[in-house]
């Protein structure tokens, strides 16, 4: 006989801690279950450790799924890995910890769009909820929530000096609080750590329960296990079963939060999808829905350039140092993201929100890309990378199963840079950057540029570079879409019951009809607050 509870959520990522935490408060019986471990390590908890994860495969292949795109014929047809956290806390043990709400308008756009309810106005209140800002609570920031947010600190004098060229260069002010009152400007990044150590969803919202507390004991966290499906009699969801056969139920309602790879990937499994696509694998379609179309996602292109004052050295006895005096005083570059700075500004092709950020990382880069599955070199002398940052894709790809089977990994095809709106916006970033680090603010600090290098002297050279230089952010999202029911694009109703299944709900970035400006882990935190609140609310 199987468990019972009156949720059931498949997923403890970024959003699926959230809302198993939220909804357990409420008095609900709640089963949280995750195909990763434990997020107990320092390769997860420790901030800086993040560069060691992604440039070592024996560690990362502890804690990632290691799905890869399908050949993407617009990027000379190259297999692009799309990292996804397989552990306690999602992605969100394994990312880069950069903080980003996106754009106000973002979420007007989505309430414009058919999404009823997830207007600015109406996600600040999550927002607020989730974060304790390290300025205290304002208007527009949380001070009491369970993720510490805090800005970048210990600066190098790299990112210093950047900071400032691109608020010249760029035309824009240095901005306090991209999060706050307006995004565009040049700024130092918000990170969810602090005192050394990453707060991710599982952090901020199940340690005190996976430590062994009673303050939830209706709340059950399941490692380990691998869903292959949700159970659904008569139009209605009533549990789910794992490869193993073991089947659990729900009383109340089934919720995916197993991402945007996962949560569509579910879904057709269970019969919920394009129905020709589901027949193609002999699984009966319980509901018709676009399930996998509108998978998009954030691209950019590292440039490195020779700084002495970046200070990091990506060389094995330096990381060895710095992990060493993080454990005998704490305060250095491993208790921190790797990221210092970021600018949000316009291309010429913005309107009148910015559509360019500019990720700033005081450490080299692998060049031209990192998509083999090996250890890549890097220069060893300190380097400033900026990663000029596609925040607005136009490319539509989709997410399909390769098979009925569940251990089998989908079909990933995010379609980058077929749009050639896409592939302009890139080329503007690089040219930014070189113009930002040729200013009299930075120059004279600068001994070389890296990657691209200067045998590509101009738009002209730099333009097929593009296709292979040009990577995922690990930000897919849109999958699984809300929208409006008169919408045939949309799988969800703005309050995320899937079209058509009773007690089904989805709630995780695969929601989104379409991307937020910016790193999207606060975004998919937010989500788990948000759609706690609509399924609690009356």
């Amino acid at each position: 006989m199987g468990q019972t509870a009156d949720y059931v959520i498949v997923g403890a990522g970024s959003t699926g801690c959230v809302l198993a935490k939220r909804l357990a408060e409420s008095g609900a019986s709640v089963i949280l279950l995750e195909a990763g471990g434990s997020d107990r390590t320092a390769l997860v908890r420790k901030p800086g450790l993040i560069a060691v994860f992604h440039n070592i495969p024996q560690l990362k292949k502890k804690l990632d799924w290691g799905f890869y795109s399908a050949p993407q014929a617009d990027a000379l047809n190259r297999v692009i890995p799309q990292t996804r956290g397989k552990v306690l806390g999602g992605s969100g043990s394994i990312n880069g910890m950069v903080f980003v709400r996106g754009n106000r308008r973002n979420y007007d756009d989505w309430a414009a769009d058919g999404c009823a309810g997830w207007s600015y106005e109406d996600v600040l209140p999550s927002f607020k909820k989730m974060e304790n800002w390290e300025d205290g609570g304002t208007d527009l920031r949380g001070e009491a929530g369970p993720i510490k947010v805090t800005r970048a600190k210990d600066i190098t004098p790299a990112t210093e000096a950047f900071i400032e060229a691109l608020a010249e260069t760029a035309g824009v002010k240095k901005n306090p609080d991209y999060n706050g009152e307006e995004q565009e400007g040049s700024s130092l990044f918000q990170q969810s750590a602090h005192g050394g150590l990453r707060y991710s969803s599982s952090v901020g919202y199940l340690d005190d329960h996976v430590d062994g507390k009673p303050a939830l004991p209706n709340l059950t966290v399941t490692t380990g296990v691998t869903v292959a499906r949700v159970e659904i009699s008569k139009g209605r969801a009533t549990g789910v079963r794992l490869t193993d056969g073991t089947t659990i139920s729900a009383s109340r309602e089934v919720i995916l939060s197993a991402g945007a790879f996962g949560s569509a990937q579910l879904l057709m499994l269970s019969g919920v999808g394009p129905a020709a696509h589901l027949a193609e694998h002999g699984i009966e379609v319980a509901a018709d829905l676009p399930v996998g179309d509108n998978l998009h996602d954030h691209m950019f292109l590292p440039m490195s350039f020779l700084m002495k004052s970046a200070r990091n050295k990506g060389t094995a006895p330096y990381f060895a140092r710095g992990v060493i005096k993080e454990s005998l005083r704490g305060n250095t570059w491993v208790g921190r993201s790797v990221f210092e700075g970021v600018g949000f500004v316009r291309s010429p092709q913005a309107t009148d929100i910015p559509d360019l950020q500019i990720h700033v990382l005081p450490w080299g880069y692998p060049g031209p890309n990192q998509d083999a599955p090996i250890r890549h070199k890097v220069d060893p002398r300190p380097s400033l990378t900026l990663l000029a940052t596609l925040i607005y894709p136009k490319s539509r790809g989709t997410l399909r199963l390769a098979s009925a089977d569940p251990t089998a990994a989908p079909v990933i095809d995010p379609n980058y840079l077929q749009a050639a709106e896409d592939r302009l916006l890139l080329l503007d970033g690089m040219e930014l950057v070189r113009e930002t680090m040729a200013s009299k603010l930075i120059s004279s600090g600068v001994s070389g540029e890296l990657n691209p290098g200067p045998s590509y002297k101009d738009r002209a050279a730099l333009e097929p570079e593009v296709l292979n230089r040009a990577t995922t952010v690990y930000h897919p999202v849109g999958t699984v879409r809300m929208g409006a029911d008169s919408d045939p694009r949309s799988v969800l109703t703005p309050d995320l019951r899937v079209r058509g299944i009773e007690s089904l709900r989805v709630a995780d970035c695969s929601i989104m009809p379409s991307i937020t400006g910016g790193n999207t882990n606060a975004p998919a935190m937010m989500i788990g607050e948000h759609a706690a609140a609509l399924i609690l609310t009356p």
